[in-house]
């Protein structure tokens, strides 16, 4: 991503991905510009207003943005044979504990690019972060009971395959995060799980679910590592904000549930 800003306080902005441009904001002038210089170089193809993006599909209302995978879930069902299937409603079974036990190998190949597959449609798909997350611990060493979660995920979405993210018109303009750990959730290394989302402008931009490096010795000392990534995520978000001149006046907040790492987080010694 880059940009520019005029004298006049106007911004234009380019995002870029392999041969797909995405050209954005306030500054007409500057956008028409850009499109013409960029012409000469390449050659090029203007589609017009944005609607769809790397598999990313994009509607517009007055209320906001839409912004979904649906053509990318029915084909990536069809093209495992799964498009009449039996639909779930949840993504993972909550009482499964993953385990690096013996069983009978599946193929490597298809399993990693059915996780692949999946890690890409989690960009617009936050409810799967977590699961998809768990299935790609083990991309080298993947058995039936790995192959069936990610068969779950895929029932999963089946039942919502237009599911996506709303970006609404608010007056709201600040950042807020909440966070959480799973403390102790893996069995095979006894390491806990973290997780974050943030929302800016009151929309949710970003979130993660990943596996701690280290294995903590309370759940406070889990959920306070989840704090901190939480707190490095919203310091990254403010310095973009600020380079597009749109500063954020007020604090950021930060939402935790325990309430042993929000007393450590008090205390500045």
């Amino acid at each position: 991503m880059s940009y520019r800003h005029s004298q006049k306080g106007r911004i234009a902005v380019i995002i870029v991905y392999v041969d797909d441009i995405i050209l954005t904001g306030d500054d007409v002038d500057e956008i028409r510009s850009l499109k013409e210089h960029l012409a000469l170089e390449f050659e090029m193809k203007d589609l017009g207003p944005l609607k769809y993006f790397l598999g990313m599909e994009i509607a517009r209302s007055k209320k906001g943005l839409v912004v979904s995978q649906r053509k990318y879930v029915i084909d990536l069902l069809k093209e495992v044979g799964m498009s009449g299937c039996r639909p779930v409603d949840t993504p993972i079974d909550p009482n499964v504990k993953f385990r690096n036990k013996e069983g009978r190998l599946v193929d490597k190949g298809q399993y990693q690019r059915l996780v692949g597959k999946l890690i890409c449609l989690s960009h617009t798909r936050p409810d799967i972060a977590f699961a998809v997350s768990l299935v790609s611990q083990f991309m080298h060493f993947p058995i039936e009971e790995h192959e069936e979660a990610v068969f779950r995920i895929l029932r999963y979405l089946k039942s919502s395959p237009g599911k996506g993210l709303f970006f609404k018109k608010s007056e709201q303009r600040g950042i807020e995060a909440y966070t959480d750990a799973d403390w102790l959730g893996s069995i095979t290394d006894r390491r806990s799980t973290s997780g974050y989302c943030t929302f800016v402008w009151g929309n949710l931009v970003t979130w993660r679910s990943k596996k701690q490096s280290v294995v903590a010795r309370s759940s406070a000392e889990a959920e306070f590592r989840s704090m901190a990534q939480g707190i490095c995520e919203m310091m990254w978000l403010k310095r973009i904000i600020e380079e597009l001149r749109k500063p954020i006046t007020s604090p950021m907040k930060l939402y935790c549930d325990s309430k042993a790492a929000i007393g450590i987080a008090h205390n500045p010694v």
